[in-house]
């Protein structure tokens, strides 16, 4: 019975490593290829399976690129480039600049266009409730929205950002903007997605001069 165990342990263990080789090497593909050229054949073979082989370890094509997004967050939060912590955690109890981390998170997004094609257009098909990324793109919004809208509340206290708009409202706004721009980016590639957004942080920053006057 412990060797029934044990292998069944070890076969766990297998089919949990294989899962991540395909994401891993999914990622690269979608990031070299892009969305349409990462067919489920072409992913496949990336990892040596038959498409049938590669379906084996996800319910559907559409829950495979769901996780592939996921995997891409995970990464992004190892390399500091996660939306949902963009500019957040200063250990100084400082302001936090979450300006600065959504840029950075802009530009990173920008190096991997195949990525931004596959969220962009999975983003609207996950609008359909039964969708298999419908709790993912959902989940994600609500973490990137928290995370946003604690760390400008911090800024609006200090006085670095307009205070009459509420943070849970501006944080949305800044959503909207970013996710926008990647879809305008993808229809006019020479258009600077972070210099856009930086314009937005512009016009809700209170002006230096302007900083405590109402102290």
């Amino acid at each position: 019975m412990q060797e029934t165990g044990s292998g069944r342990r070890g076969s766990y263990a297998k089919g949990v490593a294989k899962r991540e080789e395909i994401l891993r090497r999914a990622l690269d593909v979608i990031a070299r290829e892009g969305y349409r050229g990462a067919s489920v054949k072409e992913l496949a073979h990336a990892v040596g399976l038959s498409q049938a082989g590669l379906l084996h370890y996800f319910d559907s094509k559409e829950e495979l690129f769901t996780e592939i997004l996921r995997k891409r967050d995970e990464i992004d939060a190892d390399i500091g480039a996660d939306p949902a912590r963009a500019g957040i955690g200063d250990e100084d109890d400082q302001p936090i600049d979450v300006r600065a981390g959504f840029l950075d998170v802009i530009r990173h997004n920008a190096d991997v266009p195949g990525l931004v094609d596959l969220y962009a257009r999975l983003s609207v098909d996950a609008a359909d409730p039964a969708h298999p990324a419908h709790d993912y793109f959902v989940e994600r919004g609500e973490g990137l929205r928290a995370y946003a809208a604690t760390a400008i509340a911090a800024q609006q206290a200090a006085g670095l950002i307009d205070d009459r708009v509420d943070p849970a409202t501006i944080a949305r706004l800044i959503q909207a903007v970013a996710d926008g721009m990647q879809v305008q980016w993808m229809l006019e590639p020479d258009i600077d997605m972070a210099a856009t957004v930086d314009a937005l942080f512009e016009l809700l920053a209170v002006p230096v001069h302007a900083r405590g006057a109402s102290s």
